[in-house]
């Protein structure tokens, strides 16, 4: 994704966060991964904070593993910097 594209992406997301929560709030985040352990367990250090609930589960071939982090977040902007932390992951796809 390119660094304007990925801007307007994220502006449209903090309004619509804005507009559809009242913060601090629980908040959702969903990513597919490959299964490989090492990308599962840097998700997981990213939400090393309290209070954050991870599921994980393999595809049925076993090639991916979606990753389920049910966290509480002070605003949007936690919940984007979040996103872009992750997303430094190499072959993790943000849902």
């Amino acid at each position: 994704m390119s660094s304007q594209k990925s801007d307007e992406f994220y502006a449209r997301l903090k309004t619509q966060l804005e507009d559809t929560a009242s913060w601090p709030s629980t908040y959702l985040y969903k990513f597919i991964v490959p299964t490989e352990e090492d990308k599962i367990l840097s998700i997981k250090n990213c939400f090393d904070i309290q209070g954050a609930v991870i599921e994980s589960k393999k595809s049925k071939k076993g090639t991916y593993t979606s990753v389920s982090v049910t966290v509480r977040m002070e605003n949007a902007d936690a919940v984007i910097r979040k996103y872009k932390e992750v997303g430094a992951i190499e072959g993790v796809i943000s849902l």
